[in-house]
């Protein structure tokens, strides 16, 4: 099935670094754009207040289809309660969500949203991974959760953002990033 796409023209309102602005579509909708193709992003620069064409298309409901299918065949188990683990690290963020056992019943990552490159590594992109990994949990009448949050990078907070904006009740929010007690030794210094 080939993807429906749209054009729309619209001003934009932010520059963002890595190729990336907000832009004020004519129906007043604000959306997310960036430069994409062969396209050197060194050489063009976007300003607030330029006129640009952007061509749109729908994101997909469900992250991967792996993660479609899983949705279809437990739909008849209702969980209650959960935990939600995000691990972020500096390029990509994975949401994962499991029953109170401990049993992957959805799962989603910036990768599996659509983004590619460094874009993985954004906010943006963990808050869409986080969205899209609820939202079947949600279907299955998930109310409560814990979450767990592991690494250094920058979707942490986003993704957060996202669980809380859901409508899942968070019992408690936990930083589960491994800490070395001094473990390995280090590699050595580099000679240049």
């Amino acid at each position: 099935m080939k993807e429906q796409k749209f054009i729309h023209e619209g001003l934009i309102t932010e520059s963002l670094p890595n190729g990336m602005f907000r832009v004020r579509l004519d129906n007043k909708d604000v959306i997310l754009g960036y430069v994409s193709g062969r396209i050197r992003r060194s050489f063009i620069r976007i300003l607030p207040g330029d006129r640009v064409k952007i061509e749109t298309k729908a994101i997909p409901r469900i992250g991967s289809r792996r993660n479609g299918r899983i949705g279809s065949r437990k739909n008849g188990r209702r969980i209650p309660k959960g935990i939600i683990h995000v691990q972020a690290s500096f390029n990509n963020t994975i949401v994962t969500v499991t029953d109170v056992r401990g049993r992957v019943v959805s799962w989603a990552s910036a990768g599996t949203s659509g983004f590619k490159g460094t874009r993985r590594g954004t906010p943006y992109a963990a808050q869409a991974a986080a969205l899209n990994a609820i939202r079947t949990v949600v279907n299955q009448g998930m109310q409560r959760a814990e979450v767990m949050i592991k690494g250094p990078g920058l979707g942490r907070d986003a993704a957060l953002r996202a669980i809380r904006r859901s409508g899942i009740l968070l019992s408690f929010v936990r930083d589960v990033t491994p800490m070395p007690h001094n473990g390995c030794r280090p590699p050595k210094k580099r000679r240049v």
